[in-house]
């Protein structure tokens, strides 16, 4: 799906090796504001109790925040990679990883 006014040609890319990956389980929640897209990201964290028990909870491990053009990248790109997921899987040996 494209989005109106996108630049037709996207900006040179430089890799950053500095940069954080970023896990997540859930998106706890998503908004907007002054038209610029949040999204709040979360993992799964286990917390032991003095009891001898564990407690389930959710910790923030990220904030996006991007416009609406970027916004639109990003959903394409997940999308591409779940269908990419849903492709058989092949038996070679270099089937490790796919990148676009």
């Amino acid at each position: 799906m494209s989005v109106p006014n996108a630049p037709a040609v996207t900006p040179p890319y430089e890799d950053s090796h500095s940069a954080p990956f970023v896990y997540f389980d859930i998106v706890a929640a998503h908004g907007t504001m002054n038209g610029a897209i949040q999204i709040e990201l979360a993992s799964r964290i286990l917390v032991p109790d003095p009891r001898g028990r564990v407690e389930i909870r959710f910790r923030s491990t990220g904030h996006i925040r991007c416009t609406p053009i970027a916004a639109a990248q990003l959903r394409d790109s997940l999308a591409a990679a779940i269908k990419m997921l849903e492709q058989p899987q092949q038996q070679s040996a270099q089937a490790g990883t796919t990148l676009n």
